[in-house]
């Protein structure tokens, strides 16, 4: 047992692990009868006094448990955990015992909120099924009550109501609202997204918001006098406990002061002493008192070790392959590896904590250079073979590491020059320069003002066959969205030549004829996205040698006589001459006029593309292309103008063509596979790895990977006034109490929270491994207490949705797979695994005892969300239908992306033409890249009609709308859902109607970390013409109109309502 000692003087003897200061205790929560808080930590619950002391530990499995509640009488606990490969319900004694499991919700994560006054009950957010009169847009979770003993989740809430607490007599309840996307640990933040306070009455179902001001207001509870309300508020500058009445909601005190941290997790007893959360530890407050730090003693098991060995056979996320084809080296889990191609012996080539990535062979194969992310900053490194005798890395005695960079700026992505006596490597990721391996010395050839890094590997570039230049992407002033690609000589000096010049997207250019030409990527061809976003790309060649140009569009016959010619001509050569010629390559020399005469389209048909090689000789290209799902492999062959399907693959990666041209390497989803060109059999290549995870030298790396990649990439330099540096301090001393990726993620999102800023924060969602639950497609009456399940409504297009099925509402679903839904009785776990695949039915009519049976093929939560959301769609149309009396178009802009483009276009122009007003909803819409088209679209303005023999016909724009418009807009609305709606009102399209838009217009990059942790950086903002940025600027509708949760409880649109009203008046008669 490892005894930890918090805020306790700990005697000289006692060992170092139990001199330590337990942190980061989440989620207390105080007993009823104030004398024990639950709280979370490491992943466990636990128990102590209030008063201080040794806690004792309620829960000790290897999986995550944490948001304990308190039963009313004190004596039971309720917790989420996820040790059934799911995030479920669990009840544990509160004195220990064994943990019952109350919700079988796999694929759904469970929060538990509390118990009803009397206790039978346990209320929980889940998302499941909202009710089917709610208007509100179905994206969120709702709240859901389940018996204590066990049993059937019933709707408590349609909609997801946080932290609820009763009044004494269980009629009211307090809860804060959630109203879109934004971060839970975003901090400082005054927009119209901010959580507010609400107070629900059950017997009359009214509802007030008794905050409503654009602060963060949570974790309301009602005191003993049952008027006073405690909270937590940020309206005076950090999160502290308040207070306010219920008789007068806007006279608000501040109860505490503490600063640069928030309160987080505020419970109260029935004698109002307050429990809360504050810089990682437990504090409590009389009434009248001030905060008091909880000191508290935790005796436990560390059941994580310092090193644990795994041996891994798949897994790798990068792969480089020998020169000579022997071996081939990879990165798992941030350590680089290296393997025997053909018996998959393999070597540990680093054992460290931090990551390594961007590895590349030296052109001998006794060298390996990669990068690595060790004391906090992106270095290179190279590892030799260090006895001359070894013949490869996987079966060297001995290997050698040097550090080639140093300095505080960050180098990664390195590449040997071809003799091996330089590399050319990235520097603060933009700038490509290049290091004589000698002297050590380093010079930029192309400067980073040439390019932007979104993403760390989005920049590429190639040594030419001679070493004399180096092939890259780039862009001139301005062209962020344009690159082309730059042909830059390696001296130095600066001289850069556009080879592409192009409007258009030009990338992953290689050399290819020994330096005679390149080919790229390129989406100039290519179908483009119906919106602002994408498009499909074709391999270009360009050829820089004139006479290579001429070579290829020889004809087979053509190439045949010359061949022969040549031969001939070889034969009367000097065989010392011909060696001498063969073993150093020529000096290349380019014709840079009139490229675009010597431009090629090489493949046929534009696609989603993937990577592509050419053969030595240029007469095949091998490239993959996703044609009928995932990506295959295809060739074309320029001798007879044949394009055919190789080999179906299924999935994307890199190719590499061996230096004989007989194999292709395919690197892909952590496995390397060898392509035979001729018949596209695969052959996978196999390795063993003996990986040593340390799991928490890991998390310390990785949390310094977070900290420095916002450092280098968040939008705003100054940080907007935020000490970026005192917050990496004030969170670290955290990770040596963190032993799962769960707390991990919260350290990092309320890290990322002292940002103030949109599209950040940490989520981690486990690792369940366990089939998901599935879903039928279908209301159920709630006011049915019978066996089974009586359908309210078939959703259309669903699983019970089929032309041939007696299933209709009033049916009741009797069994599922021939095992009974008892009444009363969780039959969410009959459903377990169920996605896909056909499931016995057993029906019956209401009032009737004669029973059927039918297969169905449940779908996925997903599927089911997507069902929803059509008829939520469905049903917006039909009241603006009715209201308008056909009068008014509607339609719904689900994302920022060209699918929903297409469909706006589709319905705007097609059935809604001839309509005399549109109303576009953008309400939950969350971003994507889209305001310019659809601005475009919405903007026109009539300047001719066609009429052929005097026959109206149709009016120019013809691809515009050209009448009046109104965008509706919600708190919900994020990233370029607020960059449409701000740029439609900035150009007087028309009125903005809802509540008002948080200001989110930036582009994210969220990077997906070894763990499975992700995380945000908001890196691009947006400035209008005045100059000012508009992230954190909200957007004001021009008529507000709020959706309170009463109205949409009777399944009104309130804000729909007012922009019909509106048209109308617009377009009135």
């Amino acid at each position: 047992m490892k005894r930890i000692l918090l805020g306790l003087l700990l005697l000289a003897t006692q060992s170092l692990a139990a001199q330590e200061r337990p942190l980061w205790m989440r989620y207390p929560a105080i007993s009823p009868d104030g004398r024990k808080i639950a709280f979370c930590y490491k992943g466990d619950i636990f128990v102590v006094d209030s008063q201080g002391g040794r806690a004792e530990q309620l829960t000790t499995h290897a999986a995550y448990d944490g948001h304990p509640v308190w039963s009313p009488d004190g004596r039971t606990i309720a917790f989420a955990s996820g040790r059934d490969k799911g995030m479920d319900l669990f009840t544990v004694p509160a004195t220990g015992g064994t943990p019952t499991r109350l919700t079988h919700l796999s694929g759904s994560a469970v929060t538990p909120e509390c118990f009803t006054p009397d206790g039978s009950s346990i209320l929980f957010r889940c998302k499941i099924m909202p009710d089917r009169c709610y208007g509100q847009f179905p994206h969120d979770g709702q709240v859901y009550s389940v018996p204590a003993a066990g049993g059937r989740p019933t709707m408590f809430l349609p909609f997801e109501a946080c932290n609820i607490s009763f009044d004494r007599t269980g009629e009211r309840i307090l809860y804060h609202d959630k109203k879109g996307y934004e971060d839970e640990w975003r901090k400082h933040h005054t927009s119209s997204i901010c959580r507010d306070i609400w107070l629900h009455d059950l017997k009359s179902g009214t509802f007030a918001n008794l905050t409503a001001k654009q602060v963060e207001d949570r974790y309301p509870t009602l005191a003993a006098d049952q008027k006073t309300v405690y909270f937590v508020s940020e309206r005076f500058g950090d999160a502290n406990v308040c207070r306010m009445s219920l008789d007068n909601p806007k006279q608000i005190e501040q109860l505490t002061r503490l600063e640069r941290h928030p309160v987080r997790f505020l419970t109260r007893a029935d004698n109002d002493t307050l429990c809360f959360f504050w810089d990682g530890e437990i504090y409590t407050m009389a009434p009248g008192g001030k905060p008091r730090k909880v000191e508290i003693e935790v005796v436990a098991d560390d059941q994580q070790p310092a090193a644990e060995e795994w041996i891994r056979s798949s897994g790798a996320r990068e792969i480089a392959i020998s020169p000579d084809g022997k071996e081939f080296a990879f990165v798992f889990r941030g350590d680089v590896f290296v393997a025997d191609a053909e018996f998959g012996t393999t070597k540990r080539i680093t054992n460290t904590a931090a990551q390594e990535r961007d590895i590349a062979f030296s052109p001998d194969g006794r060298s390996l250079a990669y990068a690595s992310e060790r004391d906090g900053q992106w270095h290179i490194y190279v590892a030799r073979i260090k006895e001359k005798e070894d013949p490869s890395f996987a079966y060297a005695r001995q290997i050698e590491e040097e550090r080639l960079t140093e300095g505080e700026k960050a180098s990664f992505q390195p590449a040997f020059s071809p003799d091996g006596k330089e590399f050319a490597y990235l520097e603060e990721r933009t700038t490509v320069r290049v290091m004589d391996l000698d002297k050590k010395r380093s010079r930029v050839v192309l400067p980073g003002k040439y390019n932007y890094s979104y993403s760390d590997g989005d920049q590429s570039f190639e040594w030419s066959p001679d070493g004399k230049w180096i092939l890259a992407q780039f862009f001139e002033e301005g062209g962020w969205q344009h690159p082309d690609i730059a042909l830059v000589k390696a001296d130095g000096k600066g001289e850069i030549h556009n080879l592409t010049n192009s409007g258009y997207s030009d990338g992953n250019a290689r050399w290819v004829l020994g330096g005679k030409a390149i080919i790229w990527s390129t989406d100039r061809e290519g179908m483009r996205s119906h919106g602002s976003w994408g498009a499909q790309r074709d391999v270009y060649a360009l050829f820089l040698d004139p006479k290579a140009y001429a070579e290829f569009r020889r004809t087979k016959e053509e190439r045949t006589l010359a061949e022969k010619l040549k031969s001939e001509r070889e034969k009367r050569r000097e065989e010392k001459d011909s060696v001498k010629q063969a073993d150093k390559p020529a000096e290349q020399r380019f014709d840079l006029e009139d490229l675009e005469e010597r431009m090629v389209r090489l493949t046929i048909h534009s696609s989603a593309l993937g990577d592509a090689v050419l053969t030595h000789d240029g007469r095949k290209l091998f490239y993959l292309a996703a044609f009928e799902g995932g990506y295959d492999l295809w060739v074309r062959n320029f001798d007879d103008g044949s394009t055919r399907l190789l080999s179906k693959l299924g999935r994307g990666g890199r190719l590499e063509l061996s230096k004989d041209g007989r194999t292709i390497y395919l690197l892909s989803g952590g496995q390397i596979q060898t392509i035979d060109p001729a018949s596209g059999h695969t052959k996978p290549m196999s390795y063993t790895a003996r990986f040593e995870w340390k799991p928490a030298a890991e998390r310390r790396s990785l949390f310094e990977h977070v900290w420095r990649q916002v450092l280098d990439k968040f939008y705003d330099q100054t940080f907007e006034g935020v000490d970026w540096d005192y917050y990496k301090s004030a969170y670290e001393r955290f990770l040596p109490y963190v032993n799962n990726d769960y707390d991990f993620a919260e350290v990092l999102g309320e890290l990322l929270g002292e940002l103030n800023a949109s599209h950040t924060g940490a989520r981690y969602y486990g690792s369940f491994g366990r089939p998901a639950t599935a879903f039928l497609g279908a209301f159920y009456d709630e006011n049915y207490a019978g066996d089974g399940l009586r359908i309210a409504e078939v959703l259309p297009g669903g699983p019970l949705d089929r032309p041939d099925t007696k299933i209709e509402a009033g049916v009741i679903i009797r069994k599922i797979d021939n095992q009974p839904v008892e009444a009363g009785k969780d039959y969410f776990r009959l459903l377990d695994g169920k996605i896909g695949r056909r499931t016995l039915l057993t029906l019956t009519k209401s009032g009737s005892t004669k029973e059927w049976e039918e297969y169905v093929t449940p779908t996925s939560l997903g599927g089911q969300n997507a069902l929803l959301y059509k008829r939520w769609v469905k049903r917006r149309q039909e009241l603006v239908d009715s209201l308008s009396g056909g009068r008014l178009g509607y339609i719904h802009v689900a994302g920022m992306n060209s699918p929903s483009f297409r469909k706006a276009y589709s319905e705007i122009l097609g059935k809604y033409r001839n309509r005399e007003a549109i109303i576009v909803d953008t309400r939950y819409n969350g971003g994507g890249w889209l305001h310019e088209d659809l601005v475009h679209l919405l903007s026109g303005k009539q300047f001719a009609t066609f009429v052929p023999r005097g026959q109206f016909i149709g009016i120019d724009p013809f691809a515009q709308w050209t009448k009046p418009s109104a965008v509706l807009v919600s708190e919900g609305n994020y990233s370029n859902a607020h960059g449409f709606p701000w740029v439609y009102k900035e150009l007087k399209l028309g009125k903005l109607v809802g509540m008002p838009v948080p200001g989110t217009m930036t582009a994210v990059w969220w990077e997906t970390m070894m763990n499975g942790v992700v995380f945000g950086i908001p890196e691009v903002g947006m400035k209008d013409n005045a100059g000012r940025i508009l992230e954190n600027m909200q957007l004001e509708p021009d008529i507000r109109v709020e959706n309170d949760p009463a109205s949409a409880i009777e399944g009104r649109d309130l804000q729909l309502e007012a922009a019909v009203e509106h048209l109308l008046g617009q377009t009135a008669r």
